[in-house]
């Protein structure tokens, strides 16, 4: 099996499955929203992650209006947030990462994406 972070797709299954142009996906590059692998060729890969990178910024930006600034802003927030749980799951004892875990189960949050961060204390 892949894991999320080998690059395997070419821009124009990205594209497809992302529902925008290519153009939109070298775009979003430039603009240093996402940065996708190459090969000696020069050829883009994207890899799982990369992937779901893409449809949060298609979210974003399509569905939200979020200007590309605010989902750069948006997007470093939500890499901090979980390099933040990573360093926190590192620290606590299992009873308290369960604790954590039930708090972030039990709690609505608008925007965190709470089961993102329930799989980072299960790590």
């Amino acid at each position: 099996m892949i894991d999320k972070d080998t690059p395997v797709y070419m821009i124009s299954i990205v594209a497809k499955i992302a529902g925008v142009h290519p153009q939109t996906l070298r775009f979003y590059e430039s603009e240093g929203l996402i940065k996708p692998s190459r090969t000696e060729g020069k050829t883009r890969l994207y890899s799982e992650r990369d992937l779901i990178r893409i449809k949060r910024i298609v979210s974003l930006t399509r569905e939200r209006g979020v200007n590309v600034a605010g989902t750069s802003l948006i997007l470093k927030l939500e890499d901090d947030i979980e390099r933040l749980f990573e360093a926190i799951a590192k620290r606590l004892d299992s009873e308290t990462k369960e604790l954590l875990m039930e708090l972030l189960s039990e709690l609505h949050f608008d925007e965190l994406n709470s089961k993102k961060l329930i799989e980072i204390l299960n790590r």
